[in-house]
């Protein structure tokens, strides 16, 4: 019987998180589904722990690859991945027992292309933080509509979805390898090509802030692919006429602080820079060329 979800999880030197993940995947509620573990040249034992689950369930299906990149490590399981919907967890997140029974019972009900949830943040302080809420069970499939409802491009979470198989194998959507935030280019195209949204309120996608995480630390190159991950979204919702928000054109953003506090923040648009003072008083702008 074909699964009804493939999830895809690309690990990276996950260590002692992994099992919580992996917990929250085997368990569910929802127990038609396959569970791609793609490991990525990991060095700190993810590979063992992965191979015990592995052997305990035979829905967990483990690749092995070098370091080539969440980008690279979505594709791959995405390629062995033979479920209708497909859904991505990350190794150091994870989701309530009956996520994936929701979110596909919802997507089931109206026919949709996708289905989305819920995102709350937990961090190592035991705080806890609601990054996206929806407020309710609601078909959408006017584009404009779907970005606003989930919030995007300002968050194009791919991990809080999932999305029909046979649409993204048809509109050949793949994750950008070789980069950082290479999750944007993906879901900015995966909400304007699958034509219907259904928003589950009831599920919850369990983000944890890793501070080792590979996108927190914005070196240069961190930097540099964000700013063209912006600068492709730009140049899509140009090309498809997605008019959203003026705020979702922004190319960069640059605050200069003085002991701590900032005292300049600069805008960048398409045409345009603004400078507020504090961060929060307009005081110039500027005409720059494209």
């Amino acid at each position: 019987m074909r699964p009804k979800v493939s999830v895809v999880v690309p690990v990276y030197n996950a260590g002692a998180l992994l099992p919580r993940c992996l917990d929250s995947l085997v368990n569910q509620t929802l127990e038609n589904i396959e569970i791609i573990c793609v490991n990525d040249g990991s060095t700190d034992g993810s590979r063992e722990i992965l191979e015990k689950y592995s052997t305990e369930d035979r829905r967990v299906i483990v690749l092995h690859q070098e370091n080539l990149g969440q980008g690279a490590a979505r594709n791959a399981g995405m390629d062995a991945a033979s479920g209708e919907y497909l859904g991505f967890v990350d190794a150091d997140d994870w989701i309530e027992l009956d996520y994936f029974e929701k979110l596909h019972r919802a997507a089931k009900k109206y026919g949709a292309e996708m289905a989305c949830c819920g995102i709350i943040r937990k961090y190592p302080s035991s705080r806890t933080r609601k990054k996206l809420v929806l407020a309710e069970e609601k078909l959408y499939s006017l584009t404009l509509e779907k970005y606003k409802i989930t919030e995007t491009p300002r968050k194009c979470y791919v991990y809080n979805k999932i999305y029909r198989r046979s649409e993204i194998e048809r509109h050949r959507l793949r994750f950008p390898e070789g980069v950082f935030f290479e999750d944007i280019a993906f879901t900015i195209r995966a909400i304007y090509y699958l034509k219907t949204l259904v928003t589950v309120p009831g599920a919850v996608y369990f983000y944890w802030v890793n501070y080792k995480s590979t996108t927190r630390d914005m070196g240069d190159k961190k930097q540099q692919d964000l700013l063209a991950a912006r600068e492709d979204f730009i140049k899509f919702s140009r090309q498809h006429h997605i008019n959203c928000d003026e705020n979702h054109y922004i190319r960069r953003k640059i605050t200069y602080k003085f002991l701590g506090l900032p005292l300049m923040k600069i805008y960048h648009w398409e045409t345009v820079k603004k400078y507020y003072l504090f961060a929060l008083i307009p005081i110039f702008e500027r005409r720059v060329s494209l």
